[in-house]
């Protein structure tokens, strides 16, 4: 296949419902995209977009809130895992200026085994009605579609289609609801952004249409480039943990979201779902991703202890915290 010189949009229904030829040219692109960009452009997902909708609408009347009613949902020692986390809190790795948002996680509320494994959602019902509602049946048809790209992931690893969809199996996934307000003046000079240049922790990361422009990918020749998504399509881009099981064969691209013009300067809001593996699962180079020529550069690490050394890294925990 020649080189990519754009991020690729593919259509997921071509694997799903398509001849074993056109999924076999889907996942060849896909891989591809994940290859050259780190990012790949998905639609056909059947979500539905009214869905996305009213999940943007709870976001926002929670975002409306005063902050003293915010601020008691930000949960003390929580490392941002569930509920809110304030304004400026989280920064890049590497970056001591805090990123210009603020967000809330939604974590696992359903596992396949009779085991809660993670901490419980906490949810603002008493001040945005139906919030868990919208958000958790977000939270699951994202999560459905992520294990369905991870086939496709795998398939072009040269791994049997069920290997990575098992490792995110009642995984750690979270879906972020980021709120980027109106940028101040000061804020603007200041040298702060939205969202520093960065690279995911996690597996895969699926961003549902953003309400705004404003996200970039760093090109592996350096250049910035800014990736657009259009209604029914959503943009997929791999992170650490998948690059670091895979050898690098595809990298975590870094990315950013930067200020917007002053002529466009109104709030942003986006919902990212990072697909996680579960916590106890083994981050070790997979067998068709090392060889004679390609050793292994990255040793064995439990996923939730990443996830925990990458959390104190961009502010999210202390130090203290184990």
């Amino acid at each position: 296949m020649a080189r990519l010189t754009t991020v690729p949009c593919v259509n997921i229904q071509q694997f799903t419902q398509g001849t074993p030829q056109e999924a076999r040219e889907f996942t060849n692109l896909f891989g591809q995209g994940l290859k050259e960009f780190g990012f790949v452009v998905v639609e056909g997902h059947g979500i539905d977009p009214a869905l996305i909708r009213q999940a943007y609408a709870k976001v926002k009347a929670f975002f409306d809130l005063p902050p003293d009613i915010k601020a008691t949902y930000d949960l003390p020692g929580g490392g941002g895992q569930r509920a809110y986390t304030g304004f400026g809190k989280e920064h890049a790795k590497n970056n001591d200026k805090g990123d210009l948002k603020e967000f809330w996680h939604v974590g696992r509320e359903t596992y396949t085994g009779p085991e809660r494994l993670y901490p419980p959602n906490v949810w603002p019902e008493s001040h945005v009605p139906e919030f868990k509602t919208v958000l958790h049946e977000l939270y699951e048809r994202l999560d459905g579609f992520a294990s369905t790209l991870l086939e496709a992931t795998s398939l072009y690893l040269g791994l049997q289609r069920h290997v990575l969809p098992k490792m995110v199996k009642d995984g750690n996934s979270i879906l972020r609801c980021i709120h980027y307000p109106a940028v101040t003046g000061d804020q603007f000079q200041s040298g702060a952004v939205r969202a520093a240049a960065h690279e995911d922790i996690n597996f895969i990361t699926i961003l549902c249409e953003a309400t705004e422009s404003g996200l970039e990918l760093l090109t592996r020749d350096g250049r910035w480039m800014s990736v657009e998504s259009g209604p029914g399509q959503m943009v997929v881009d791999s992170g650490d943990m998948l690059s670091r099981i895979c050898n690098d064969v595809i990298p975590s691209t870094t990315h950013r979201v930067v200020n917007p013009p002053g002529g466009r300067n109104v709030p942003r809001y986006s919902m990212p779902f990072f697909v996680h593996p579960y916590s106890s699962c083994k981050l070790e180079i997979l067998d068709t991703c090392k060889s004679p020529v390609r050793p292994p550069l990255h040793a064995p690490i439990l996923a939730d202890e990443f996830l925990r050394q990458r959390l104190r890294e961009i502010g999210l925990i202390h130090a203290t915290h184990k």
